[in-house]
């Protein structure tokens, strides 16, 4: 897993202002090829026929939020073993450590910068796996 390169990332936003400029940071800038979710449960259905490298993960969403999404993927022979990394504006260290603890890489606050977001993203794929 340590040699696996990151191409594919599975983004789930609700907001769609931020998911059109995290789709921009991440596949202009990052090179990165992204698919899009709306909602959980949006992406329990797109996961498993996109095959993600990596799952972005919004943490406040309405009906499934992020955490309840992350248990819905890890029943998913797909992507159970999928790295996620939950994106919140909620990140005192008790919150990301409750976020780590559910099985996240790691955690990028939001709002992010998205002229640095991909170079987050390689950084805690390639240090956290």
């Amino acid at each position: 897993m340590a040699n696996e390169s990151l191409s594919r990332i599975l983004y789930v936003e609700d907001e769609p202002d931020i998911q059109a400029v995290a789709k921009l940071a991440l596949e202009a800038v990052g090179g990165y090829t992204l698919e899009t979710a709306n909602s959980g449960a949006e992406a329990v259905a797109k996961a498993p026929g996109y095959q993600p490298d990596l799952i972005l993960l919004d943490v406040m969403m309405p009906g499934m939020d992020g955490p309840t999404t992350l248990a819905e993927l890890r029943k998913l022979p797909e992507t159970a073993h999928t790295p996620v990394i939950f994106m919140t504006a909620k990140v005192q260290p008790q919150e990301v450590a409750h976020y780590k603890s559910l099985g996240a890489l790691d955690v990028i606050a939001k709002p992010f910068d998205p002229m640095s977001l991909a170079d987050n993203v390689r950084t805690i794929w390639e240090t956290k796996r």
